[in-house]
C-alpha cells in the first residue's frame, strides 16, 4: 500500500477529493495532510476526515527558504510518503527539494499544460480567445509546471464564461481527474489519464 501526504496551501477541496478516493481497492492511504498556513481551510477539513495534519507557517522563513523548506522535510520524512500530491500548494519549491522526490511527486495545474504556466490561467485563456479549457496532472520537477504530463481534463469555453466561472466549472473536472491519476500512477502506471 502506497503512503501518500497531501500538500496543500487553501480550502483543498482537491485533497478531500484525493483522500475520499483512497479507499477500498485503491493502491494507496492518505497518511498526512501538510499545508505551508496553519490557517488554511483544509487542514480541519482533513482533521474532520480524520488524517493527520501539519503545517509549516511560510511567514516565518522570510527571504529563507531552505529554512522553511528543511522544516517541511522533516515532517515529510517522519511520515514517510511514497507519492506527494500537491493540491494547491502555491508556494514554489526548489530544484533541490523537488529532485528529492523526483519521479515521486505530482501536482494539479488549471491550465492545458504546456499552455499557461503559472498564475491566473483562466484568465490568460480567455484573454488568448481560446475556446477550450482544461486541467494537467503532472510529474513535479524542477522547472515550474513542466513535469510529464500524466492526465488532463477539457472543457468547452462558451460565450459568455468570465475567469471565475471557467474555475467554477473546471473544479469538478479537477476533482475527477486528479484521483483518477493518482490511482493510476500508485500501481505504477504513467499512462495518462484523458477526460473526456
Amino acid at each position: 500500500m502506497k503512503r501518500v501526504a497531501i500538500l496543500i496551501s487553501g480550502g483543498g477541496s482537491n485533497m478531500v477529493a484525493l483522500a475520499q478516493s483512497m479507499t477500498g481497492d485503491h493502491p494507496a492511504r492518505p497518511v498526512l495532510v501538510l499545508s505551508n498556513d496553519p490557517k488554511a481551510g483544509g487542514l480541519a477539513r482533513a482533521r474532520d476526515m480524520g488524517l493527520a495534519v501539519a503545517a509549516v507557517d511560510h511567514k516565518e522563513f522570510p527571504n529563507d527558504r531552505k529554512g522553511f523548506e528543511g522544516e517541511l522535510l522533516a515532517i515529510l520524512e517522519a511520515a514517510q510518503p511514497d507519492i506527494i500530491c500537491l493540491a494547491g500548494f502555491m508556494r514554489v519549491l526548489s530544484a533541490g527539494f523537488v529532485q528529492r522526490f523526483e519521479g515521486r511527486m505530482l501536482n494539479i495545474h488549471p491550465s492545458l499544460l504546456p499552455k499557461y504556466k503559472g498564475l491566473h490561467t483562466h484568465r490568460r485563456a480567455l484573454d488568448a480567445g481560446d475556446a477550450v479549457h482544461g486541467c494537467t496532472v503532472h510529474e513535479v520537477t524542477a522547472a515550474l509546471d513542466d513535469g510529464p504530463i500524466l492526465g488532463q481534463a477539457r472543457l468547452d469555453i462558451g460565450p459568455e464564461d468570465t475567469a471565475d466561472t471557467l474555475a467554477a466549472r473546471l473544479l469538478p473536472l479537477e476533482h475527477a481527474l486528479y484521483p483518477a491519476v493518482l490511482r493510476r500512477f500508485a500501481r505504477g502506471d504513467r499512462t495518462p489519464v484523458l477526460i473526456p
